[in-house]
């Protein structure tokens, strides 16, 4: 399973925590590892709602995919939130290895990488 060599600082975002955005909300409501060709993968579920849009109401569920987890937590924010060290998940191949295991896994069909 290939990745690229670029790491990145991640921040863990609170759960639960409704985030304001231009046509609504959003909410990750379950942060998750999963061991996929011995490399650990980290990923959010979470829902969106449209309700201050100007084309109606709406809303979804989905999985987000910071990347692959290279240190855990191994540093804090500015305020106050875990941060760890993520290699993102750039090949499309290997992009749909993981959402395939994660559609199977928590029977959702939108999923994101970082």
């Amino acid at each position: 399973m290939q990745a690229s060599s670029e790491m990145q600082d991640f921040a863990h975002p609170t759960l639960n925590q409704e985030i304001t955005a231009i046509g609504g909300h959003y909410v990750f409501t379950k942060e998750n590892r999963i061991k996929i060709d011995n490399k650990e993968v980290l990923y959010y579920m979470g829902y969106a709602v449209l309700d201050s849009s100007c084309c109606g109401v709406g809303g979804c569920a989905y999985a987000f995919v910071p990347g692959f987890i290279r240190q855990w937590k191994y540093k804090k924010s500015s305020v106050d939130l875990p941060i760890s060290q993520i290699e993102p998940i750039h090949d499309p191949l290997v992009q749909q290895k993981i959402g395939r295991f994660i559609k199977n896994l928590e029977k959702i069909y939108q999923i994101t990488f970082r």
